[in-house]
This record gives C-alpha cells, sequence and structure tokens, in this order.
C-alpha cells in the first residue's frame, strides 16, 4: 500500500449550536412524541436529518404545512419574527432551536434599530440565516451585500446612521474585505462589540489554514448547502492547497482526483458528525498505508443549555 499521511483538522465537526439543536429535537420526541415537525432542516446535514426523520421528525419548509396540534421546532440558522408570531397566533407549541451566536446577531440589530440606524447584513442572499436575520426588522431595515462590489453600489437612508453585522457562517478573510470597504464608504458605521463570525467558524477556518501547506489537497466532509463547510474549501484553496474537494460521505470521494497524492487533510464543517470523519478516514485505510497526524488549534468546550420548555415536564 501507498504511505499516506492524513492531517487531521481540529476543531472540526460539530459545534456547541450545533449539537443544542439536534438535542432539542431529540427532547422533543422524547417528551411530546411522534411526529415532531421542524421547520427547514434542524442543521445543513443529509446524515443528521435522515437520522432525526427515523426517529418520529417531520421536516418542512413553511409552518402553514404543520398541524397546530403538534409540536413545531425551529432551525439552528434562525426564522424570520414573523414565523413565531405566526405559531403564536395559531397556538401551536413552539421550540426555539436557534444557536445562540445567531440570536446575538438578531439582538444587535433590534438594538441597533431602536437607536435609529439602517443595518447593512454582510451574508449570502437565500441562506436561511440570513433570511432569518433579515426579518428581525421591517423591510428595508436591513440592506444585504455579499461582496465589496456591493458595497460601492449601496444606497442607504443616511451614510450617518448606519451599523453593519454579519452571517456567522462566512470566511472570515472575506469578510474582513468587505468590512474595510464599508469602513472606507461610511467612516461612521458602527460594528458588532463582538465578532458576529461564530467562534465555531472562525476555529475551523484557522485549523484547515494551519494544514494547507502540508497537504497535496484537502477534504471537507460537510453539505452542499452548508455555508460553513463550502467556506472551508475556499479557506483551504485560499491558504495554498491545490486541490479541495467538499464531500458528504466516503462514497463522494473523487478517487482520480487524488492519484499521487502522499499527504491529505481532512476536517468536517460544523453540522458534521465525527461518525462520517471516521467513514472518510476508514476508506483511506482500506488503499493506503494511513499515518494520521492531529492539528489542533483550538481547543472547544462551549455548551449551549436547550431551551427551559424542554427542561419541563410534560
Amino acid at each position: 500500500m501507498t504511505p499516506l499521511t492524513l492531517y487531521l483538522a481540529a476543531p472540526r465537526g460539530f459545534c456547541a449550536g450545533v449539537d443544542r439543536a439536534i438535542k432539542i429535537v431529540e427532547l422533543a420526541l422524547q417528551k411530546w412524541g411522534a411526529p415532531v415537525y421542524v421547520r427547514h432542516e434542524i442543521v445543513h446535514n443529509k446524515y443528521v436529518v435522515d437520522g432525526l426523520r427515523a426517529k418520529g421528525a417531520i421536516f418542512v419548509e413553511e409552518l402553514e404545512d404543520c398541524p397546530v396540534d403538534r409540536p413545531v421546532i425551529f432551525s439552528a440558522h434562525g426564522v424570520p419574527k414573523s414565523v413565531p408570531a405566526a405559531a403564536q397566533a395559531r397556538q401551536m407549541i413552539a421550540v426555539d432551536a436557534t444557536c445562540p451566536l445567531v440570536t446575538k446577531v438578531h439582538n444587535e440589530a433590534a438594538r441597533h434599530s431602536e437607536a435609529g440606524l439602517q443595518m447593512v447584513m454582510i451574508g449570502h442572499a437565500g441562506h436561511p440565516e440570513t433570511v432569518g436575520t433579515m426579518g428581525q426588522l421591517p423591510e428595508g431595515e436591513v440592506l444585504l451585500v455579499e461582496t465589496v462590489e456591493d458595497v460601492a453600489r449601496l444606497s442607504v437612508r443616511d451614510p450617518a446612521k448606519l451599523a453593519y453585522i454579519t452571517q456567522t457562517t462566512l470566511s472570515v478573510d472575506d469578510t474582513a474585505g468587505i468590512v474595510a470597504a464599508l469602513q472606507n464608504r461610511f467612516p461612521t458605521i458602527l460594528g458588532p462589540h463582538k465578532e458576529d463570525i461564530c467562534y465555531a467558524t472562525t476555529n475551523r477556518q484557522s485549523a484547515v489554514k494551519a494544514i494547507a501547506g502540508k497537504i497535496d489537497a484537502l477534504l471537507v466532509i460537510g453539505a452542499p448547502n452548508s455555508s460553513n463547510s463550502q467556506r472551508l474549501v475556499e479557506v483551504g484553496r485560499a491558504a495554498g492547497c491545490g486541490y479541495a474537494q467538499l464531500v458528504q460521505r466516503a462514497a463522494e470521494i473523487d478517487w482520480r482526483a487524488l492519484q499521487g497524492i502522499n499527504s491529505l487533510g481532512v476536517t468536517a464543517g460544523a453540522s458534521a458528525p465525527e461518525e462520517l470523519v471516521n467513514e472518510v478516514i476508514d476508506a483511506f485505510r482500506a488503499r493506503y498505508d494511513v499515518t494520521v497526524e492531529l492539528v489542533e488549534t483550538a481547543q472547544e468546550n462551549i455548551e449551549f443549555k436547550v431551551p427551559r420548555l424542554l427542561r419541563e415536564p410534560a
């Protein structure tokens, strides 16, 4: 077998917000029994969603698809303000699994709006987190920018009364460029007191940067609709890794593209479970004489509590 050094990035995989969201669905099933409805994928990972579906969770895209007599859970990405209001109007049992770090961004937007500031959001159009965050305020109060070029085209109500927020799963480096463009065009624009890009996104990107110079190829385990996973691929390429591929599972590995490699980096997006990481490593062990080297750039010990409703008896 050909020798292969596999550099395993750490931190990788599940973050505290994803852990909490999955636990919320599982506790809801224990408390109320199946089915429990979930508006949108609880996290962006097919393996996780399929596992919860097998336990009795039903995933829908809109609240209107949920019956009023069963609990509904809002995904970790957050929802527009109108969604919990509609659930309350229908007298539904609703459990909010929004990541607390996304909620922090929602609260920032509300606070700045109350102070009379118009918001600029750095994010990806159509992503559930962006939709949910922009939906915290009336239409027109949050302007979306995705690139530095968008900043140049931005039309604002009052250049002196602006603040910016960001999607939590963006590329740290790309976002820095957009923030610089905003500050250059609007010198008085206010930013968050603490970085909006979440600790897990930052840590996983830093770990990829640490291994990028050592490897011939990078595999990121994650879903195509997972923003933080897609950003890991981009970060790897930008850091000098010539080949970076996103795979959901070992079955998706493009073995032809990896012919001739001597070193490989492996990481996982924040919604990818460790079982899938092990599956990918085992696939390489079947083809190569693998030596695994752990590259750890940070340690994470953050834990978020589940909502009180789930800690109370049925």
